[in-house]
């Protein structure tokens, strides 16, 4: 038998579905009379007959059945390795949600991402952020509303799939003329006897954060809650409260608003993002590529 021709198997296959010849032909751009003459060489090839033909058009003959299902797996194969390939060529278009944590996004998130875009290769790849809290995150992804989530680690993330991406650690913001300031570094207990600025009270950090102290017998009392670390800074700055902030992200604001940050010397202070996903063979292969690309630079 000849090598079959995947041309001649789409027209098979739609003129096994809609019946009618001419309508394949008309949106196929092509003559009637060329489809018909495909399939009867396929035909003689395979030496079967796949079509009946009558008056009101075309039906499918048992054999023909039989290739028509053959035939949508192997365009389908056809397909995924046209697009894997596409990939390594560079060619790859389509666009890839994220859901990521404030912490993400305030951190290395942004530029990683801006960073993958610029290259050449991924220029026809949009990268669409939401910012959320871990446990909207999650029950996005469990309900497949996200392709992809970044957030800490020490969330259970039960079922969904995931890579180790970076790590960050968390100290305490305080004003300069704050009680203190004087320390280098602090447990974060040692903290609790002030008021604390922080962020959503269902967002990780805080409920991170009341764990921690309800584990000394104590709680975390909550001056100001605001949406961002932008905030948070800005509240410390004004010596409202302290809080508990990544050291990575300090430089854009300690110096300038006369913040000191404090390492936490807590175990849980040192954290791990992770990236997460349903299934990474589902990913599409703009997807696939974004996740790879952010494992690596979180890799040097």
């Amino acid at each position: 038998m000849r090598d079959l021709d995947l041309t001649t198997l789409r027209l098979l296959v739609a003129v096994c579905e809609q019946q009618n010849m001419a309508r394949v032909a008309e949106q196929s751009h092509i003559a009637p009379s060329a489809i018909s003459k495909r399939i009867a060489q396929l035909e003689s090839n395979l030496g079967v007959s796949l079509l009946t033909r009558t008056r009101r058009g075309v039906q499918p003959t048992a054999a023909g059945l039989a290739l028509v299902e053959h035939a949508r797996t192997m365009l389908f194969a056809a397909e995924r390795i046209e697009n894997d390939v596409t990939a390594f060529a560079g060619g790859i278009k389509g666009t890839v949600r994220i859901l990521a944590t404030p912490s993400a996004i305030a951190e290395s998130l942004l530029e990683d991402i801006s960073a993958f875009m610029r290259e050449p290769v991924n220029r026809e790849i949009k990268v669409d952020i939401e910012e959320c809290v871990t446990s909207e995150l999650l029950r996005n992804m469990r309900e497949g509303s996200s392709a992809i989530g970044v957030c800490w680690n020490h969330t259970d993330l039960g079922d969904l799939q995931q890579r180790p991406y970076r790590k960050d650690k968390l100290a305490l913001a305080v004003h300069q003329e704050h009680p203190l300031a004087i320390y280098d570094k602090l447990r974060f207990e040692d903290t609790l006897d002030y008021e604390h600025v922080g962020m959503r009270p269902d967002s990780a950090v805080v409920v991170m954060l009341q764990r921690a102290a309800a584990q000394v017998e104590r709680s975390v009392r909550f001056r100001v809650l605001v949406s961002n670390f932008d905030a948070a800074f800005r509240v410390v700055a004004a010596n409202l409260a302290v809080g508990v902030i990544p050291a990575e992200i300090s430089t854009l604001y300690a110096s300038a608003l006369k913040v000191k940050m404090i390492p936490l010397t807590d175990s849980w202070a040192q954290r791990e993002f992770s990236i997460c996903y349903r299934d990474f063979d589902a990913l599409p292969v703009a997807g696939q590529r974004l996740v790879e690309n952010l494992v690596r630079k979180s890799e040097i």
